[in-house]
């Protein structure tokens, strides 16, 4: 084995109530559905906790200012496969247009009847692509690949992407009125949250599409739901919610749905949602656990830590 840790499991989130069970653990290895806020943190801090290694790129589940003032470091996995969160984008979005989902369930009921189930070709359409980092990069790869025109939004412009694919960067106002489908693959901050609100909603070209594998919140939820009702929206493709702590990665199937947000977002036949899966692949498990496990071991031997937390991921 290239790690010699002693590994321990416990079924449990981490909050504030569970941290107990860490007891006597020098790392304790986070998810983004746990919740590392002040309390918990502190709780850890108490038991003799040296490091939080996050199996994850993203970390705004977790109050560093709080980690700081413990003096606890942060570490991430800042990139574990960009392909398996590129092609789950693709696929919500295939999924949508040719009614994957609402034709499996009809077949399952010998329903063979095509009524309502038209698509339109990916071929010559316009896809917009909000984050251009390693993520969105390939998304819009991929795209291109499809034959369509792509327009791109990132502070930070990727030039490879325009000189080699043809990508085209504009700004935010030309791709929402431009584009058939918009994927989100920006990083989660103050200047990012409720991206996707009233207003934008407002510009998209009507009947659009909606992609978001990146975070929850970028979406305004009250707000998506306006515009699917009164058809400005033509479809949502969602592996990522705002409130999904607590709900996504659990088995809630004997239970009365609490969040009505999202039990409206389910009604919608033009709907897609899956749970925080984009990441799941077989490349990206060993990837998360190969560069988390390293993370540790650079702690243990005192060696730089590469992928402390830091700056925001791109």
């Amino acid at each position: 084995m290239e790690f010699q840790h002693a590994l321990t499991f416990f079924e449990p989130r981490l909050t504030g109530q569970t941290a107990p069970l860490a007891k006597g653990y020098d790392a304790i290895c986070a998810f983004v559905s746990d919740r590392l806020d002040e309390k918990t943190l502190a709780v850890l801090k108490a038991q003799g906790t040296k490091l939080i290694a996050l199996r994850s790129a993203g970390y705004n589940h977790v109050d560093l200012e709080a980690c700081a003032r413990f003096n606890l470091p942060v570490v991430r996995v800042p990139e574990y496969s960009p392909y398996a969160v590129a092609e789950h984008a693709v696929c919500l979005i295939l999924g949508l247009n040719r009614k994957i989902h609402r034709a499996f369930n009809r077949v399952r009921e010998f329903n063979f009847s095509l009524d309502g189930l038209v698509g339109f070709d990916l071929h010559g359409k316009t896809v917009g692509v909000i984050g251009t980092g390693k993520i969105g990069a390939v998304f819009a790869r991929i795209m291109r690949g499809f034959g369509c025109r792509v327009l791109a939004y990132d502070p930070k412009q990727n030039t490879v992407l325009q000189r080699t694919y043809g990508i085209e960067y504009v700004d935010l106002d030309t791709l929402y009125r431009q584009s058939d489908v918009i994927s989100l693959h920006a990083p989660l901050s103050p200047a990012t949250h409720h991206l996707i609100n009233d207003s934008a909603l407002s510009r998209l070209k009507r009947g659009s599409m909606l992609i978001n594998t990146s975070r929850g919140a970028l979406i305004d939820a009250n707000a998506l739901i306006s515009a699917l009702k009164n058809g400005s929206l033509g479809s949502a493709g969602l592996d990522v919610y705002e409130e999904e702590e607590g709900i996504f990665f659990e088995n809630l199937s004997d239970q009365v749905m609490q969040d009505d947000t999202l039990a409206r977002l389910l009604t919608f036949p033009n709907v897609l949602v899956t749970s925080h899966q984009a990441f799941l692949t077989v490349e990206a498990l060993a990837n998360i656990a190969h560069t988390t496990l390293k993370n540790i071991s650079d702690f243990e031997l005192g060696l730089p830590l590469q992928n402390q937390v830091g700056n925001p991921i791109s």
